[in-house]
């Protein structure tokens, strides 16, 4: 029979982690150049921070941040030419930040719940302050992907990571912009389901048939033209908002079949700061009236004139999450604050994700983000 005639124990239908401990990282890398180190942010959250030896000493630093619910895993891919290798081989000291977002951690299943705010305020701080502490006065430069990036915008607005010697952003900064589909997807989905699950699952193979999140995967599978539950829920349906996270053809059949791996369950708790920033068209603080919240700005965008660093702006052109939100933002820059050095760099033929996970990632991106480096390394 292929579905089972009794319900799966209970265990089966709910793995969730509740260790801090981080899960290994997935690389090809000499084990004795990769240096995990014990991290926490200033709330007492533990957090990962990874160095990858280059080799030599006195390297221009790179820290790369990545995405909610992805993790430094996504920089490391074993199966193909990643962004480690490429900054390695450009003479660079790759760092990589596994924030409270991270997949390796568990704080999006279970633990206390949080909110960009505090990504912005402890997490990318704390991570540069300790960079720093070991790095000297060698250039840092950071390069950030999707909320990443969008936290990190508020981190520079609030004067907490002053000079950087530069920042990539991929995919959304300033100026969050959703579909209206997704935001209309997100707001309903937020409140018919907040009372009954706390988050969207990726990976059908840990929630079973008989499971509560059974009727999201089958959603997600409607009209999608891959077989696969993982891939329907983040290429087809992005969690359930309607968007897409990739251009398909762009993986290679390793990374599809790894998507469960480097993307994890989004928390549903997430969304109401969400939506107010996508609302706003800008960054906003979530906490008004808790005090320890009060250096970052209400509006991230109104305090753009604190950027004191060269920002690339960098998005693919079929971006089927933020649409095209960093040219908006390099506009609305270009107009509001003309004196910063803000360009914009357009990805044909890729979407969100695939500007670092696609195949052909280091011949048709990786490129340009080396390029903005090394003028100014």
């Amino acid at each position: 029979m292929i579905f089972r005639t009794t319900p799966a124990p209970r265990r089966q239908l709910r793995r969730v982690r509740t260790t801090t401990a981080l899960r290994p990282l997935r690389h090809r890398l000499d084990p004795a150049r990769v240096e995990e180190i014990p991290f926490r942010a200033a709330d007492g959250v533990r957090l990962g921070l990874t160095r990858v030896d280059p080799g030599e000493s006195g390297r221009p630093v790179v820290l790369l941040l990545h995405g909610h619910t992805a993790s430094a895993d996504m920089f490391l891919l074993p199966e193909t030419r990643n962004l480690v290798d490429s900054l390695l081989d450009d003479g660079y000291e790759p760092w990589l930040l596994d924030w409270r977002g991270s997949c390796r951690l568990p704080y999006n299943e279970t633990g206390q719940r949080y909110t960009y705010d505090d990504v912005a305020l402890y997490d990318i701080p704390a991570a540069v302050s300790h960079i720093r502490e070991r790095v000297g006065d060698r250039p840092l430069f950071v390069v950030a992907h999707c909320i990443g990036s969008l936290t990190l915008s508020l981190s520079m607005t609030a004067g907490l990571v002053p000079g950087l010697a530069g920042v990539v952003s991929q995919g959304v900064f300033l100026t969050p912009k959703l579909s209206g589909r997704t935001s209309l997807r997100m707001s309903v989905a937020g409140e018919l389901l907040k009372s009954r699950i706390d988050h969207i699952p990726v990976d059908f193979r840990k929630v079973g048939l008989r499971s509560k999140y059974t009727p999201l995967f089958a959603l997600a599978s409607r009209k999608a033209s891959c077989p696969d539950p993982t891939c329907q829920m983040l290429h087809h349906s992005a969690w359930g908002s309607g968007a897409s996270l990739f251009v398909h053809e762009n993986l290679s059949e390793a990374t599809h079949d790894r998507l469960a791996e480097l993307l994890g369950p989004a928390p549903l708790w997430i969304l109401p700061h969400l939506r107010r920033i996508e609302l706003a068209r800008s960054v906003v603080r979530w906490h008004e009236t808790d005090g320890r919240y009060r250096s970052l700005p209400r509006n991230a965008l109104d305090a753009a004139g604190r950027i004191d660093t060269p920002v690339l702006l960098l998005a693919g052109s079929e971006n089927g999450l933020w649409l095209d939100s960093q040219k908006l933002c390099h506009q609305v820059l270009a107009r509001r604050q003309p004196q910063l050095d803000v360009r914009y760099t357009e990805i044909p033929g890729y979407g969100h994700l695939d500007t670092f996970l696609g195949r052909g990632a280091a011949l048709d991106v990786f490129g340009h983000i080396l390029d903005f480096l090394g003028e100014r390394r």
